[in-house]
């Protein structure tokens, strides 16, 4: 009996374990910024609970981020970064959170001198 029990929770570990894994998602937006203080201030954002990765690069102001779909949405990762005043396609910034970045991070004059 006691291994049965035992084989009944491994097998229902295995398969909660596969799960989690297909709960994996990648996914690929813009946000706008200028510079390496942006970069930083952008990737910290999108990390909230359940993203894994969040890598933005400043050529093509494209964020790669990698989340567990169960814990959060993209959604919510544009909200957050938004909040931290940078646009998203679903989020824009509000003026007082893009006010608060420094002058070499506004993004909408487009003046980094870095």
């Amino acid at each position: 009996m006691k291994q049965l029990i035992s084989i009944i929770a491994i097998i229902l570990m295995a398969i909660t374990s596969a799960q989690a894994k297909g709960d994996i998602k990648t996914d690929t937006f813009s946000v706008d910024g200028n510079c390496d203080m942006c970069k930083k201030r952008i990737e910290n954002a999108a990390y909230i609970i359940g993203v894994k990765r969040a890598d933005w690069n400043k050529a093509d102001h494209k964020i790669v981020v990698v989340y567990n779909s169960a814990k959060t949405n993209v959604e919510a990762i544009q909200q957050s970064i938004a909040k931290a005043g940078h646009n998203t396609p679903l989020y824009e910034a509000k003026e007082a959170d893009y006010e608060k970045l420094p002058k070499c991070c506004h993004y909408k004059t487009e003046e980094c001198h870095h």
